[in-house]
């Protein structure tokens, strides 16, 4: 092995891994779609080139059958008027117009078919074209898979290491806690509250109220004056009602 030879693969073993580090393959092949894309104009103008060569060769071809048929004419023409000194002179000119004829076939023949190689060579492009486009996009999709299935697996270690999951169990036993004090003090001030003297309260509210009622219904007419015994001291004041009827409930 020559001393050059050992010097350049020294250099691509040192330098190799240093660029390869750098090589992004995302950017690369969004890269590579760019550049097969930009190709295809290209490819079409030169396809356009080709296509104005046989143009123009059509239209030579059909210039050259012109005066190839026109100088024929003359020429039958002028022998049959006796002219064979200007049939001569037409000759010549036909003898050349028909060397251009056959090398306007030639040209136009071999520009058809360069055309139509352009051609088979453009869809042989443009197929393969396609097909990398297809499996460069369907790497990066899968990239792009690959990582949010990354962003979920960091998620997932990070719930199992104790940091979310640690503050998010702490702070649900904190609010639960919270809840049990705050029901446990309803439960203690509602111990404190004197339920009986409210309902004795509440009774006789409603007893007043409704002796409102009745000596209104009185002065309207609508209920008869009750019957009173001036001797009779046993009758019971509103007040005496509440308490017997509290006390029976209480038995």
């Amino acid at each position: 092995m020559s001393l050059w030879t050992r010097f350049k693969r020294a250099i691509r073993s040192i330098f190799g891994g240093a660029i390869s580090s750098l090589e992004n393959p995302k950017l690369i092949l969004e890269q590579n779609i760019r550049e097969l894309n930009d190709q295809v104009p290209k490819m079409n103008e030169n396809i356009a080139t080709v296509k104005a060569n046989v143009i123009l060769l059509q239209k030579e071809l059909k210039r050259v059958q012109a005066e190839v048929h026109t100088l024929r004419s003359k020429i039958q023409s002028a022998i049959q008027g006796g002219r064979d000194d200007l049939a001569q002179q037409h000759a010549v000119r036909f003898e050349t117009a028909q060397a251009n004829l056959v090398k306007t076939q030639e040209q136009l023949a071999h520009a058809t078919a360069a055309y139509d190689k352009a051609q088979q060579v453009k869809k042989a492009f443009m197929r393969e074209r396609q097909r990398k486009i297809d499996a460069a996009q369907e790497a990066l999709r899968a990239s792009e898979r690959a990582k949010w299935q990354a962003n979920v697996a960091d998620a997932l270690e990070k719930f199992e290491v104790g940091g979310i999951d640690q503050t998010h169990d702490e702070m649900i036993q904190r609010l639960d806690q919270e809840t049990a004090k705050n029901e446990a003090r309803i439960e203690v001030a509602m111990d404190s509250v004197d339920l009986q003297a409210i309902r004795l309260d509440e009774e006789a509210e409603d007893l007043r109220a409704a002796e409102l009622v009745n000596q209104m219904k009185r002065e309207m007419g609508l209920l008869s004056e009750p019957t009173t015994d001036p001797e009779r001291t046993d009758v019971e004041s509103p007040e005496e009602k509440t308490m017997g009827r509290t006390r029976n409930r209480e038995s």
